[in-house]
């Protein structure tokens, strides 16, 4: 393929970004049940969708169409305070986009229907390319370096691919490639993955990042949609396209601003518990505290977090990530995340586990393995997390026994 040379930045503004924001969640239950999927917090402070809007920014890209859907209004809310950042004088925008039933009456149908409903912001933009993206990822990716690859390779269509472990492959489209990095196959979520030859291990797996040639673009999926088909970028765009146009792998490294080449698909309640934990380790994969890549946010102003110790036996807090206007009395915390806002009480106790904003946590209360949502009070000397069968009764616990609460979920 031919080498990648240095990024032509007056292109940025040829690039038209549209941010997949719309999916239910199902899998993210009860996280999901007052709020879309990218609204969910992640990493104490932050919400999933402010990971794939800091990759924009940070890459130059500022022209962005958030598409959304089921449940926007926590994440209408977020963009509006949080990333109330573009100029419009200089033709940068934000712009939160829910279905418009321009050419329909139905919602949007699938990943390839949200673009298809919004052709009308590709007429009024005129961008020579789009890139798709997804809104509840977590990874750290410069943008340029795939657009610069697209180009100087004269791709219509770029699929960013990473490796992934041939048992959760079946989560993904598995992609198939040549010697030239040309996708001659495209499975989406197939029962049997193939591995790479290379690699039995192992299958190539698309991120689902799609950088496109507009045109092309809109050629196929009005194609599409003029079929009775699942209206999916996966399912038919991706396969239909191998046959006609020319499509390119684009093998994701990390772009240099990570240990190893992270990308996490959250959309499962493990998986979302796996990821959030893996930031508290001692030399983390993902590094919320690389300066050359910062994570922009919105923060409530609170005051900053405080610790009682009055009896050094009962406190301890070891590998945790512990947010502003936390009051911790007495407590022993490890492993775990304490998103701002939270009060934790004399001789409790709280063990890889992720508490959301505004919990309140009793005394001599003890909790492993959970996810608290926000605004939850815990009452003195309840046990979370310790009796999985016990829990069950009333909370949500995941295949791989981690006990999650819901939003302003009532507890006796």
């Amino acid at each position: 393929m031919t080498m990648i040379r240095p990024f032509d930045h007056t292109l940025y503004r040829k690039v038209l970004v549209m941010l997949l924001a719309g999916g239910k969640g199902e899998r993210l239950y009860p996280l999901t049940r007052d709020r879309a999927k990218p609204a969910v917090p992640f990493g104490g402070v932050y919400r999933i969708i402010d990971f794939t809007l800091s990759n924009c920014i940070n890459s130059g890209l500022r022209k962005i169409c958030v598409l959304t859907q089921y449940k926007s209004y926590s994440l209408d809310r977020h963009l509006r305070v949080g990333w109330n950042i573009f100029n419009s004088e200089l033709d940068e925008f934000i712009e939160n986009i829910p279905p418009q039933k321009r050419t329909s009456e139905m919602w949007y149908l699938g990943t390839s229907d949200a673009v298809y409903q919004n052709i009308y912001v590709l007429e009024r933009e005129r961008p020579e390319m789009v890139l798709i993206l997804a809104g509840d990822h977590i990874y750290k990716m410069d943008y340029s370096e795939l657009i610069n690859y697209h180009i100087l390779n004269k791709a219509d269509l770029t699929v960013p691919c990473i490796e992934a472990p041939l048992e959760d492959a079946s989560r993904f489209g598995v992609v198939g490639v040549d010697n030239n990095s040309r996708i001659i196959d495209f499975d989406e979520k197939p029962l049997n993955p193939k591995p790479l030859p290379t690699n039995k291990n192992v299958a190539l797996v698309s991120m689902g990042i799609y950088l496109f040639n507009t045109e092309v673009l809109v050629r196929r999926i009005i194609e599409n949609a003029k079929n009775d088909t699942n209206r999916d970028f996966g399912k038919n765009i991706i396969p239909t396209m191998i046959q006609k146009d020319r499509v390119l792998s684009f093998v994701f490294n990390g772009n240099g601003h990570s240990t190893a080449n992270y990308w996490r698909d959250i959309g499962t309640l493990d998986a979302y518990w796996e990821a959030n934990i893996d930031l508290v380790k001692k030399n983390p994969d993902f590094d919320l505290f690389d300066d050359t890549w910062p994570i922009r946010t919105y923060n409530k102003q609170y005051p900053p977090a405080k610790y009682s110790f009055e009896n050094e036996k009962n406190g301890m807090i070891k590998d945790a990530l512990i947010s502003n206007g936390c009051l911790i009395n007495d407590a022993s915390i490890g492993k775990s995340i304490i998103s701002p806002n939270v009060t934790i009480g004399s001789e409790s106790s709280v063990m890889g586990s992720i508490i959301m904003e505004g919990v309140r946590i009793g005394k001599n209360v003890k909790i492993k393995n959970a996810i608290i949502d926000k605004h939850v009070t815990i009452p003195d000397g309840m046990k979370i997390g310790y009796d999985l069968q016990n829990d069950g009764k009333q909370f949500t616990v995941t295949e791989k026994g981690v006990v999650v609460a819901h939003k302003e979920m009532h507890l006796i």
